[in-house]
């Protein structure tokens, strides 16, 4: 999965420090634990990283410039791949064969 040069930047800012890393492994966890499936949980992540963005932008000179307006799903599902468990596979029904 490719990032766009704005989620990758905001990904490399978690990844660089620790708290930010932490904290979200920690929400993407519990977000995949609450929802249904990855689509749902996706959602869900994006909304959280579009307020988080508008939040670092006023607090973090290395982000002011960031535009807070575009979209972070990419970067969502990406982080749902990376740190929460996979999802069991559904099981086949052997009655549509």
């Amino acid at each position: 999965m490719a990032l766009n040069q704005i989620e990758q930047r905001l990904f490399d800012y978690m990844q660089k420090n620790l708290d930010e890393r932490l904290f979200w492994e920690q929400k993407v966890r519990a977000l995949a634990a609450a929802h249904v499936d990855d689509f749902a949980a996706g959602a869900a992540i994006e909304g959280e990283i579009r307020a988080y963005v508008v939040e670092r932008v006023r607090i973090v000179k290395s982000l002011s410039d960031m535009p807070t307006g575009i979209s972070m799903r990419n970067l969502a599902e990406y982080l749902l791949r990376v740190w929460a468990p996979p999802r069991p596979k559904k099981k086949k029904d052997s009655s549509l064969v």
